[in-house]
């Protein structure tokens, strides 16, 4: 099979026009041309540059990548039916049964355009960060425009990179015991996921630590209820964090909450006002 240019132009145009700006968390910004979304907001939704995207609705793109056209499935809010047509437009293989299922369902992606007070960030299988929530980039910084390895929780973890989330070493002990844990039983229930064998491949090369932890297939232990964040304007924030599991999905929401009256509670109020300024 090859690229159905001319389909797949058509196809995303009239996906493109049927999402309102309010699904999408953007306000109408009066008269509109087009009845959707705008080719420059769907651009940045799906982290593409808005020449690509004018390419792929003009026909002239060649082929899409898979990651690509899983950006464009969520941002356009896609039915499971709908992404497998868009995979098979762009001559990608579709997410197979042995595959992990990091599809953001229509359902999903409402819950995040909702929850604009609550710090809210999707996971795959593989602890790759499928997309955050506006207030959760300001928690955490914005690593959406990084390469996709730079945005799996589980590489930064093994390979010390510098984030905003601060802990103990116990805790550091137990997440790592959680993360190893997770990959593992991931690893037996998709044996056809390439992307996650290449991720547990390169994290037993570059890291003793987590290739010892691998060959030990200990039990997680459990992961502390909460985490601690240092914003760079607002200092240590400590919030209770939960995992919430999507059904027929590998998808978890990490949802990070504090109790009413609290200092953190107030941190999280004074973040929404000062942390979303350069998402507006």
């Amino acid at each position: 099979m090859v690229v159905n240019s001319s389909e797949l132009a058509s196809s995303l145009r009239a996906w493109r026009d049927r999402v309102a700006p309010a699904e999408a968390g953007l306000a109408a910004g009066g008269r509109r041309r087009v009845p959707g979304l705008r080719r420059q907001e769907v651009a940045q939704l799906a982290g593409l540059s808005v020449e690509y995207l004018a390419r792929l609705e003009q026909g002239r793109a060649g082929h899409p990548s898979a990651s690509v056209l899983m950006s464009l499935a969520r941002v356009l809010r896609l039915s499971d039916q709908e992404r497998v047509h868009l995979f098979r437009l762009g001559d990608q293989a579709e997410p197979l049964s042995g595959q992990v299922k990091r599809h953001i369902t229509p359902s999903v992606q409402r819950i995040l355009d909702r929850l604009t007070d609550t710090p809210v960030t999707v996971v795959d299988a593989s602890w790759h960060c499928v997309t955050s929530n506006a207030l959760a980039y300001a928690l955490t910084g914005d690593t959406s425009a990084l390469p996709l390895r730079e945005q799996n929780l589980a590489w930064i973890i093994f390979t010390h990179r510098s984030t905003r989330y601060v802990r103990t070493d116990e805790e550091e002990r137990l997440l790592r015991l959680e993360v190893v844990a997770d990959l593992r039983e991931a690893w037996v229930r998709y044996p056809e996921d390439t992307e996650l064998r290449e991720l547990v491949a390169d994290l037993q090369e570059v890291s003793p630590d987590f290739a010892e932890l691998w060959e030990r297939r200990l039990p997680p232990q459990p992961a502390p209820g909460h985490r601690t964040f240092l914003h760079p304007e607002i200092g240590p924030i400590t919030l209770d964090s939960d995992f919430l599991t999507v059904r027929d999905s590998d998808l978890r929401l990490i949802v990070y909450t504090a109790a009413p009256g609290t200092e953190a509670a107030g941190q999280l109020d004074l973040l929404a006002t000062i942390g979303l300024q350069q998402f507006s």
